[in-house]
């Protein structure tokens, strides 16, 4: 296998799951903030620095669970792992993608390279989290949903409160797919000390999963609602609960395969949000 087809599966190009997560938090609130007419140039800028930073944060994470990793059945073949690409390699092509993803931000204002600066930070130190944080799949939201002030800050050079609510959302989304992949690992973690939300909410998981997914929902419904989102944006709410119904189908067993199915069907629940937002601009 050559270097380059390592460095793809070193930032997860071939799972494209983690970019889609971070993107559609990201669109909402470029729509949101725009009203339904996103600036063309902001919105390729956007998409693209999700894919670059998303990809860094894979090479960051894996340099930081260089040795843990080999223990997880799951992970255990992952190039920097098993030995396949060095780590200074991992650092160096977070590095080149981080760089590039701050050049593509260079013709927007400061308050939105100030807000990079931050979520720069709060995406390196992830992977840490979750050596003590009990939940740090409430950190991994912040880290996934920082295109959420981001976006507000470079249409509207400014960040306000509907904003920071639609963080606060994308954190209990977060907290919800997250501990439903946390739970397909539960059993590695367990034996090698890692923390998760999984364990943390122990046989009360699958309530905590739905209880967030509730609560991520009513939020972004209050957000839209107060926007003056109406018809479209409530039917996208009520597709996405249903979705989060059917996750509990898959989750209420345990099961590692269903839960990870589960983890990857959020793709569709955050298209459907999205379409919800989209579609009430395009028809209101």
């Amino acid at each position: 296998m050559n270097k380059l087809s390592l460095y793809f599966r070193l930032i997860r190009l071939d799972k494209p799951i983690g970019i889609v997560l971070l993107l559609w938090p990201t669109l909402i609130a470029l729509w949101i903030a725009s009203r339904g007419m996103p600036d063309l140039a902001i919105l390729l800028i956007f998409t693209l620095g999700t894919i670059l930073m998303r990809s860094a944060g894979c090479a960051i994470n894996d340099y930081a669970d260089r040795d843990i990793d080999k223990h997880v059945k799951r992970t255990a073949e992952r190039p920097l792992t098993s030995g396949r690409i060095k780590s200074w390699e991992a650092l160096a092509v977070a590095a080149v993608l981080s760089i590039v993803s701050f050049l593509l931000i260079l013709p927007l204002n400061t308050l939105t390279k100030q807000l990079s600066v931050a979520a720069l930070i709060v995406a390196g130190s992830y992977p840490y989290f979750k050596r003590f944080f009990a939940i740090p799949q409430a950190y991994l939201g912040i880290a996934f949903g920082f295109g959420i002030p981001m976006g507000f800050a470079a249409v509207q050079n400014q960040v306000p409160a509907v904003a920071w609510w639609l963080l606060v959302a994308n954190i209990f989304w977060a907290v919800a797919y997250d501990t439903e992949y946390a739970m397909v690992d539960r059993d590695d973690d367990l034996k090698i000390g890692i923390r998760t939300a999984a364990i943390t909410f122990g046989r009360f998981d699958v309530a905590a999963v739905m209880l967030c997914y509730g609560a991520a929902l009513a939020i972004i419904l209050v957000c839209g609602w107060l926007e003056g989102l109406r018809a479209w944006f409530v039917g996208g709410i009520v597709v996405a609960a249903a979705m989060a119904l059917y996750h509990y189908t898959l989750i209420r067993g345990r099961e590692r395969m269903a839960c990870f199915a589960a983890f990857r069907h959020n793709n569709w629940l955050g298209a459907a949000l999205f379409a919800g937002v989209a579609l009430d601009y395009a028809f209101s």
